[in-house]
């Protein structure tokens, strides 16, 4: 795995800023600018074929802000090599999407700006993923309270009993064995 970053820090010497290696890990820190192109060369020439995760830290405080993670694997030809690529970007700065690359990259990305504001050129579906439309915050930035803001939107939360509660598909809490704690075996008695 040496080799590999030892090829990348050729490849693109102005572009990569620092390497890490940790309990066998490989971390590229690499410039923004350059980032969507050391993803692709990884992906095209380097056969990391699959796209783990896309996540994203909140350095508040610091500038830049936010640092992008991608974690890729190459699973091809029995090699199995792991390697993680990060690079920083400013706060009202674009992250490149890399959903041409990998399509599941899109919801990822969605995830990211939902839960971060992070916006990403070339990705053709902003929606929030899991907030719902016109929620005005993001929550997962270290400035959100942790006791969360005030909503306009009413019944968000359920105030009693989950409506499936002691339904057919909830476990219920029980002395008998996980068997006798599925919902199937409900049905079969």
């Amino acid at each position: 795995m040496t080799s590999i970053l030892s090829i990348l820090k050729d490849r693109f010497s102005g572009a990569i800023l620092d390497t890490v290696e940790f309990r066998g890990e490989q971390t590229v820190i690499v410039e923004k600018a350059k980032a969507k192109e050391v993803i692709k060369y990884c992906r095209d020439e380097l056969g990391f074929d699959y796209l783990i995760d896309v996540s994203s830290l909140d350095h508040l405080g610091e500038e830049p802000r936010w640092e992008l993670v991608y974690e890729l694997y190459a699973l091809g030809n029995g090699a199995h090599h792991h390697l993680r690529i990060k690079y920083k970007m400013a706060e009202d700065d674009k992250a490149d999407s890399v959903s041409d690359l990998w399509p599941t990259a899109g919801w990822h990305e969605r995830e990211i700006y939902d839960m971060m504001g992070i916006e990403f050129n070339g990705l053709a579906d902003h929606r929030r993923i899991l907030m719902w439309e016109g929620y005005p915050y993001f929550p997962l930035r270290k400035d959100f309270p942790l006791a969360g803001r005030p909503s306009e939107m009413p019944d968000v939360a359920f105030t009693d009993r989950a409506p499936l509660a002691g339904g057919p598909f909830v476990t219920s809490p029980t002395s008998a064995s996980t068997v006798h704690r599925e919902p199937r075996s409900r049905e079969m008695d």
